[in-house]
């Protein structure tokens, strides 16, 4: 999972790229520098339009049958149909639009409709644009919509015999720069395992059935479909297996042929049928919650509490991606995802309480409340907030209590194993500490005693968050800070100034190969960490990367 919560690395918290690592470790490192940089709805707009110039220059080229006059025109409609109707609904259901994702959609229907000047055709592709729109909220359940938007506007428009999804981006000219993107926004998210097996499934049966495999990435739309289609965080299962499951159902549904009635295997159909899936798996109700208040954790981090509406289903260690409309937003949207801080079902004041800072010149800090159950119980996110950070956490910051905000998804799968017996390393740099505090106080919630030992990189001892929380849970705490405070709750250890290396952390954790290991934090320290616990033969390891801020 891709977070959102933390900010820049503070030099104790992440290892000098250059330092110890491979040729390929420091491009992946540079690599998830450079995408964390721009949210993936972002990243995907910046793909889609690169496309649509590649494909113009291509048709100039005469290498693509359609003309440049055909392909912008097609956009242009396509992306002002659908920006417009969004508005509109949005203004009909008191709500606002989201700019990007009404942008992704119109450039979608270009890539899937057949590039046209023929105002009759120009003008189906504007239905489908706003079918599109009106599926977000006409096809939705308790203020979730169920369905891809480009899919089931194609889909309906396709039904009605009025046009056709030709789905012309699946061309040999094309397919190298579509699969380029496809990796981008896959790595981007996460989810290459679930997008690289579609694609593999997919190919096989396409070859299986036509005998062809060149046909299955030059005739079929599958790669595209992989990187911008499948992967839409709204219409995603929760976890990884059921990801895989509906990577599964997609493949099949659209390689296999089959015909019933005016149905048959197509793209669109079988993406509207996976969306069905997902729904059923997933959180199947729109998310509300109503802002409680703030705690300031360090000088630079705070924590939001909020209430739901409705009580939560999630697990400790998952995120939830908030959306947050507010005036003079920056590039990076009024979409973020955050690990929530707090455990299933939890209630006011388990954790940091109303205090400030945490082993602060060697002072530690009173334990905090116990925990209570409410009605719905509280949802919590910590975050750095820098002095000069994004238009979403200053928004954060003005917030009143008694607000109301949305939330769109649940997810993720940085959770903990169910076998209580099975030892565990959690290591956290700076506020990648936030799924870990979820994950303790579920287990002191619960009454579970396991063997967990916890690595804590900082900046400094001024920014360790949640030291009363974990000074509480009497788990095992090495503490990796700048300088050595002069006094530490007596389950605490300061293991050294840092940066935190896989060397470092193996020393201090000599049993490190027999422990399930969670490392979370910002790439660069989770990426060198990640690799040299497999080099050390830690067999089980899972990461939550902490980007995108």
């Amino acid at each position: 999972m891709t977070n959102a919560s933390a900010a820049s690395a503070a030099p104790s918290s992440v290892p000098p790229a250059a330092r110890d690592t491979s040729v390929p470790l420091r491009l992946k490192m540079t690599l998830d520098r450079v995408t964390g940089r721009v949210t993936m709805y972002r990243l995907v707009v910046i793909s889609l339009i690169v496309l649509a110039a590649i494909a113009i220059v291509l048709s100039l080229a005469g290498l693509i049958f359609y003309t440049p006059a055909e392909i912008a025109l097609s956009g242009v409609v396509a992306v002002g149909a659908t920006s417009l109707t969004s508005i509109l609904f949005a203004a009909v259901f008191r709500t606002r639009a989201h700019v990007e994702s009404s942008l992704i959609t119109g450039l979608l229907l270009l890539f899937l409709f057949r590039p046209t000047t023929d105002v009759a055709e120009l003008a189906t592709i504007a239905l489908a644009a706003l079918i599109a729109s009106a599926s977000k909220y006409l096809l939705a359940i308790r203020r979730r919509h169920i369905f891809n938007p480009a899919a089931i506007g194609a889909l309906i428009v396709g039904l009605l015999q009025l046009n056709f999804a030709a789905w012309w981006i699946a061309t040999p000219w094309m397919l190298p720069f579509t699969a380029i993107a496809t990796l981008l926004i896959l790595y981007r998210t996460h989810r290459l395992t679930m997008g690289l097996g579609f694609i593999a499934l997919a190919a096989v049966l396409i070859t299986v059935t036509l005998g062809s495999i060149g046909t299955a990435f030059t005739s079929y739309p599958i790669v595209f479909l992989a990187g911008f289609m499948l992967s839409e965080p709204l219409t995603l299962p929760p976890r990884r297996w059921q990801q895989l499951v509906l990577a599964a159902i997609v493949a099949v549904l659209l390689a296999v042929p089959f015909s019933v009635g005016p149905l048959y295997n197509s793209p669109e159909l079988a993406l509207v049928v996976g969306n069905l899936f997902a729904f059923a798996v997933g959180q199947r109700r729109g998310i509300r919650l109503t802002f409680r208040g703030r705690t300031q954790l360090t000088p630079t981090s705070w924590e939001f509490e909020f209430e739901p509406h409705r009580r939560l289903s999630f697990l400790p260690g998952q995120y939830m991606e908030l959306t947050l409309p507010h005036k003079n937003r920056d590039p990076r949207g009024l979409r973020r995802v955050f690990s929530i801080a707090s455990a299933p079902g939890v209630g006011s004041g388990s954790a940091a309480g109303t205090a400030t800072g945490g082993v602060a010149g060697g002072v530690t800090g009173g334990a905090a409340a116990p925990a209570t159950t409410g009605a719905a119980g509280v949802v919590r996110f910590g975050l750095r907030v820098p002095e000069v950070s994004s238009s979403f956490k200053r928004a954060l910051l003005e917030l009143n209590p008694g607000e109301t905000v949305a939330a769109t998804s649940i997810g993720g799968d940085f959770v903990l194993p169910r076998d209580q017996a099975r030892p565990l390393l959690l290591v956290a740099g700076g506020i990648g500490i936030t799924p870990f505090i979820s994950q303790l106080e579920h287990l002191e919630v619960t009454g579970q005693k396991r063997d967990v030992v916890l690595v804590y990189s900082s900046s400094s001892a001024d920014e360790i968050a949640y030291a009363e929380h974990l000074e509480r849970g009497e788990h095992r705490v090495l503490l990796v800070s700048p300088t050595a405070p002069t006094e530490l709750p007596a389950s605490w250890t300061w293991i050294g100034a840092g940066p935190l290396t896989g060397p470092m952390l193996l020393d201090a954790v000599p049993d490190a190969t027999a422990r399930d290991t969670f490392v979370s934090g910002p790439p660069q320290l989770v990426t060198a960490l990640r690799q040299a616990l497999r080099r050390a033969g830690v067999r089980r390891v899972k990461s939550d990367y902490f980007s995108g801020y």
